[in-house]
């Protein structure tokens, strides 16, 4: 195969990756927006499972766009270096720490601390209802631990079935049973009062 035409198959793979992971980020960020308070898909696929697609994308993107560096690697090395004068070597030194400044960066949040928030302390995954948090991330046990409120009364006031295991996150519930966080914050709101 020509190299021109290697070149411009590599080329157009790498232009439909990013458009593909620009169309991803933008579906989940303003689409799919975390912390909606509600169940949302499209094509059958909710924020998560579109999450993973915008990885395995940005995966192949980077593959290609590594690729295209090693076919062009004699002209950027020439753009770099330049022609052999007193200030090649600067622009040499500039190119390298160009490079190692967008490596660094990139490779600066994969080296940082992961800080790790309690559900209770955390705004961005809970809410409150009457001062007590409730996160599709908690169990209907850890609910009634939370309120008061037992968990078999949330079970038959969501007329979930009988056999519903008090284990089973909210969130897991959700998809099954269609059920929202805030229809057991309803619930917890009526048994209060």
């Amino acid at each position: 195969m020509k190299r021109t035409n290697l070149n411009f198959i590599i080329d157009t793979i790498a232009f439909l990756g990013f458009v593909l992971l620009t169309t991803t980020g933008v579906l989940m960020r303003y689409l799919l927006p975390p912390g909606s308070g509600s169940y949302s898909t499209i094509w059958g696929l909710d924020r998560h499972e579109w999450g993973g697609i915008h990885f395995w994308i940005s995966v192949v993107f980077f593959s290609i766009l590594a690729l295209h560096l090693v076919l062009h690697w004699r002209w950027i090395a020439s753009v770099v270096t330049g022609k052999d004068h007193e200030a090649s070597g600067i622009r040499a030194g500039l190119g390298i720490v160009g490079l190692i400044t967008v490596i660094a960066l990139a490779v600066s949040p994969l080296l940082s601390p992961i800080e790790i928030q309690n559900k209770e302390s955390s705004s961005y995954s809970s809410h409150k209802s009457n001062d007590i948090s409730i996160s599709g991330s908690m169990t209907l046990k850890e609910v009634e631990e939370a309120t008061g409120v037992p968990a078999s009364y949330i079970i038959e006031s969501l007329g979930l079935p009988e056999t519903t295991s008090v284990n089973e996150k909210l969130g897991a519930l959700k998809k099954k049973q269609g059920i929202e966080v805030k229809d057991v914050r309803g619930v917890v709101k009526v048994y209060k009062n």
